[in-house]
């Protein structure tokens, strides 16, 4: 009886998310898919992930924040409770960090791979490893 009520529940989380993710991609002037995609990879979807990089950050939620926001994010009221609690949240904060990146390199896949890989020159083989795996994410959810 309990699986019955999980899948609704599940697909009304979905639903929500879909909104998140149009909204997000509005304000930021980013693809939706594509933000599907980042959260993909980042988490397999799961918003209440947690992960410790080897340089002794770690990233939660859905879109995997970098503890390295989370000083700026908290004058704004975001903590990592919420962007594990409200994957709206973590998407939003996601889109905002893209954008940065898409500031400084345009909307080409070196921005969608120091989403990931961060801006240091020594890391654009890193960069362009994670945009690989965003990019065949993206190809999928794009039905190609």
């Amino acid at each position: 009886m309990k699986a019955c009520f999980a899948l609704p529940l599940y697909a009304v989380s979905l639903m929500a998310q879909a909104t998140c993710w149009d909204e997000a991609a509005y304000y930021f002037n980013l693809d939706p898919k594509l933000l599907n995609a980042i959260a993909q990879v980042e988490s397999g979807m799961n918003p209440e992930a947690i992960n410790v990089n080897t340089n002794g950050s770690y990233d939660v939620g859905l879109m995997q924040i970098n503890s390295t926001h989370f000083a700026r994010l908290r004058k704004l009221g975001v903590d990592e409770v919420l962007l594990m609690q409200d994957p709206c949240v973590s998407v939003l904060v996601g889109a905002s960090i893209l954008s940065q990146m898409v500031k400084t390199y345009g909307y080409t896949w070196e921005a969608i791979g120091a989403y990931n890989a961060g801006t240091s020159e020594s890391r654009h083989g890193l960069r362009m490893r994670y945009a690989w795996k965003v990019w065949q994410r993206y190809q999928r959810l794009k039905g190609l």
